[in-house]
This record gives C-alpha cells, structure tokens and sequence, in this order.
C-alpha cells in the first residue's frame, strides 16, 4: 500500500516544518532518501540496512531506532518478568482447580473466565485494573515508584546491573 503513494505524499513524513521547504529542495530530499526509486529497490536498500543492524532513524526519539529501542529494553523486560509472575501463579491455580472439577460448573465458570479475559484488549483490562486498584481501592497511585526509584538511583551506594531499576534495587539490598 505504501509503494502506491508517490515519493511526495512519502517525503511528507520526513518533514517538520512544511513553510520552510522550497519546492526546488522537494525533488533533492525525494532523490536523498531514494523514495524516487522502484520500491522493490528501496526494499532491499532497507533489507540490506536491516541486516547491518541499521533500523532507521526515530523521527520521535530523534535518535536511531536501535538506540531507541535498546534505551528502553530494561523497563519493558522488567515489566514483563513482574507481569508474569502473577499470570503464571494465577494460570497454574486455575488449571489446578479446573482439572480437579473437571466438567462440573467452576471448572465451566473459570473457562468462561479465561475466555473472556483472553478476549478483552491489553488497554481495556489496564484500565480496569487502574479503576479497580488506583481509583476504587485506593492501591498504586501513579508515579509512586518514579520517586523511589529516584531516591533509590541517585543513593551514592547504589550499583546498577541491570539497567532495571527495581532488580537493581533488589540485588543492592534496598527493599524500602
């Protein structure tokens, strides 16, 4: 589908600042990037880019993807490894007591709600969870842990390992 838009409807995600460009620069900026090649061409010119471990240019980050994505690898692996403790304790629970009520009604009972749970988006069972533990209990107010972990990061004592800030603080023996 993006090979159908014409190199200027393409150079348009490149560009800040519409005013300042001249119409004499267009076809120079469409001719730098490549975009007036065969897509096919541009294609590989991005596989080849690929491979050498060149993702691109983060126009957001405004630093190459890589660094971008590298930068934020720890918290994202954190969070995985903290989400999956629950779901995996959770989960076995459930199969246990499932597979001991086999085909009477709370093994039906946690089957529909699994079904339902794998069924309902990422954001919207986020967001009941925010409803349920921030707004109604009162649980987890946001940007709780940004504080601590600040207190914790900027303690002279402190050594990462990891880049993630809560097992580093595990690993330094901080658990206040």
């Amino acid at each position: 589908m993006i090979g159908m838009l014409s190199p200027y409807q393409r150079l348009a995600t490149f560009i800040n600042n519409p005013d300042r460009l001249k119409s004499e620069n267009v076809d120079q900026l469409i001719s730098m990037y490549g975009l007036d090649d065969p897509i096919i061409v541009q294609y590989g010119r991005w596989l080849k880019n690929l491979i050498q471990g060149n993702l691109g240019w983060s126009y957001v980050g405004k630093a190459p993807v890589l660094q971008s994505i590298l930068q934020r690898f720890p918290y994202t692996l954190e969070l995985t490894l903290f989400s999956a403790i629950p779901i995996i304790l959770i989960g076995t629970w459930m199969g246990i007591i499932s597979a001991l009520h086999h085909n009477r009604s709370l093994d039906h009972s946690l089957r529909i709600f699994a079904v339902v749970g794998w069924s309902f988006p990422d954001f919207v069972f986020g967001l009941f969870i925010l409803m349920i533990f921030y707004s109604t209990l009162g649980l987890f107010p946001p940007g709780n842990l940004s504080l601590w972990a600040e207190s914790v990061v900027k303690s002279s004592s402190f050594k990462s390992f990891t880049g993630m800030t809560t097992i580093d603080a595990l690993l330094n023996g901080r658990l206040d």
